[in-house]
């Protein structure tokens, strides 16, 4: 079965559109699939494409009759689950590509904060040459981190604390045991996991239950010395409480890769902290991206090619 697959223009956002196109090139040909670039501003491009592959979120994919939508991301939180089902529409995500970047970054942060390279960088911007405070930086050797959330993302970051010595727990739905995890605690024992962590790293998809998880009462259960770490949705975290907590000294620092606004305000104070890290939503961010979601899609184009589901399906 032969079917026209859409490459929405709004994947700009991470990889150029035909960055894909080349990369999914050979199992297009292989399953008969027809590949194209569809401009983001033209409903009318979208006649014909049986499938999408897209960053964005857009009402003209069902009014075009397109069966089936592929996010370039693990987060499908954008996407309307009622109304894509109600359709008969397929959604798929990207879930299980980012586990290495994410982990790097997470471990980024944290080393960051522990040996003060974040301070030497703004140093440098100044042309400052200073040491710091003599019980300023340590080592992460020991220290405790707690994940919230141990899919594909936690478990990339579990691996590379445990190889840097630390003391990894976390916290899931289901407290089953995970490789390079030494304690799991149910989510309704969050409270207690991240009270004694150093470093507290979110990592869980954003649903109804876990929309304001990280609020005021939880920032005030954390260690003074503890930074928050968030590379999972902005909403997660309650950004004003956040901000309080930082600039009262509740919490020693926090990086923030993702905000209940993006691009974050200029006016936000989380801009000007020093112990605040701020990324552009860029975590997941690697060169290999493209290729890597051409896989899972490719996958898809397999499978049906073989009257079989989609694989990562969603909805």
């Amino acid at each position: 079965m032969s079917l026209t697959l859409g490459v929405h223009e709004s994947v700009e956002a991470v990889f150029p559109p035909d960055a894909f196109v080349d990369a999914i090139a050979g199992d297009a040909t292989e399953t008969g699939t027809t590949v194209r670039v569809v401009p983001d501003d033209d409903a009318a491009a979208l006649q014909g494409v049986d499938a999408i592959v897209t960053f964005a979120y857009d009402e003209a994919f069902l009014d075009a009759g397109i069966d089936w939508i592929h996010s370039i991301q693990t987060g499908v939180d954008r996407f309307p689950f009622d109304d894509l089902e109600s359709a008969g529409v397929a959604l798929t995500n990207s879930t299980g590509i980012h586990g290495d970047a994410i982990g790097d970054t997470i471990a980024g942060y944290m080393l960051s904060f522990a040996r003060r390279l974040h301070v030497y960088r703004d140093q440098q911007r100044d042309r400052e040459w200073r040491w710091p405070s003599f019980d300023e930086p340590f080592s992460l050797r020991g220290e405790r981190l707690c994940i919230v959330g141990l899919g594909v993302l936690g478990r990339g970051i579990a691996a590379r604390a445990d190889g840097l010595g630390m003391d990894v727990v976390g916290v899931r739905r289901t407290p089953t045991p995970v490789a390079n995890v030494n304690e799991v605690y149910g989510r309704e024992a969050l409270v207690d996991a991240i009270a004694d962590a150093r470093f507290v790293a979110l990592a869980l998809p954003l649903t109804p239950e876990t929309k304001g998880l990280i609020g005021a009462a939880e920032l005030e259960s954390m260690r003074s010395d503890a930074y928050l770490l968030n590379v999972a949705r902005g909403a997660i975290v309650d950004e004003t409480a956040l901000t309080e907590a930082v600039a009262s000294g509740t919490i020693a620092g926090a990086a923030v890769d993702t905000f209940e606004t993006e691009p974050l305000p200029e006016s936000s104070p989380l801009w000007g902290h020093e112990e605040v890290i701020v990324t552009p939503h860029a975590a997941a961010a690697h060169h290999e991206y493209a290729d890597r979601v051409a896989d899972i899609v490719a996958e898809s184009l397999r499978r049906q090619s073989r009257g079989e589901g989609h694989a990562n399906r969603v909805v």
